[in-house]
């Protein structure tokens, strides 16, 4: 089971809402505090950032902070937000991908850094559109929330106690163009190549130190006990080693497997980029 299910089944199911879309982040930039409450303060926890929908009429968007701490799988919500209360989405730069992001709420702003440019890409994108369909929803007509106005077009007046929509900026078009299933593929792509790449790197990281363990461990009974015959000892370090090779190998063909995988998913992902890029 991967992170966003298990969050989904932990922390929006039994609130009976929809988990759209959840990535891991960190703080950009920390904020201000009492230096001598901080100082004791644990800063190895993981935050997620969660787009969920209630099931509920009329339907809330929310945007909810989880967080995961050291030595437990579980999961625990810490703040949680509506789109009403999101005034602004700063995508920060609108000419390339980058991994930060600002989200600017009624009393409070966070600026984050997503794990990969393709993961708050398709945060971003996503809320957007969630955003969009709300607001239709809830004024009656097409919205479009950050639409930029038109020098020299007249400006629609507002009622009084109208809710502000919330504004997207510094955000690259293509988020909110017509290609945005097929970019939505292309970031899905991305994200899962990293994170197999991540996970042989791991992968790779634990067979050398269970080697090194298993040789310490061979070199300290050797040791401490008493030497067998050498015909049992000859058998024991054969069966050992065919273990060992045996083992290893299984491991090789997986890993053979996964770096196949990984490549085909790798082509796949150039062939929808190139495919989106047709479509712009």
């Amino acid at each position: 089971m991967n992170i966003q299910s298990a969050i989904s089944r932990e922390i929006f199911v039994p609130n009976d809402e929809k988990l759209l879309v959840a990535i891991e982040v960190r703080r950009r930039m920390k904020r201000k505090g009492l230096s001598f409450l901080n100082a004791n303060r644990k800063r190895d926890y993981s935050t997620f950032l969660c787009l969920s929908v209630a099931n509920s009429r009329p339907a809330q968007v929310l945007i909810t902070k989880v967080k995961r701490y050291p030595g437990t799988r579980q999961f625990a919500k810490r703040s949680q937000w509506s789109v009403e209360q999101l005034r602004q989405v700063d995508g920060i730069n609108s000419d390339k991908d980058t991994p930060e992001f600002d989200l600017v709420f009624d009393r409070t702003s966070d600026q984050w850094v997503a794990g990969s440019d393709a993961e708050k890409c398709m945060f971003v994108q996503v809320l957007y559109h969630a955003c969009r369909k709300y607001w239709e929803a809830k004024l009656g007509k097409p919205s479009t929330p950050g639409e930029q106005k038109t020098p020299g077009a007249p400006e629609n007046k507002k009622s009084p106690g109208a809710p502000s929509q919330t504004n997207f900026v510094n955000c690259q078009q293509k988020l909110m163009g017509d290609a945005c299933s097929v970019n939505m593929v292309i970031y899905r792509c991305k994200i899962f190549l990293k994170r197999m790449k991540s996970s042989m790197t791991a992968n790779q990281g634990r067979l050398q130190r269970e080697a090194t363990t298993a040789v310490k461990a061979s070199r300290s009974r050797s040791r401490s006990s008493p030497s067998p015959p050498a015909g049992k000892k000859m058998g024991n370090v054969m069966r050992r080693a065919s273990q060992v090779l045996s083992e290893r190998g299984e491991r090789l063909r997986a890993d053979e497997k996964t770096g196949h995988f990984f490549h085909g998913a790798k082509q796949f992902a150039e062939a929808a980029q190139k495919m989106a890029l047709k479509q712009i």
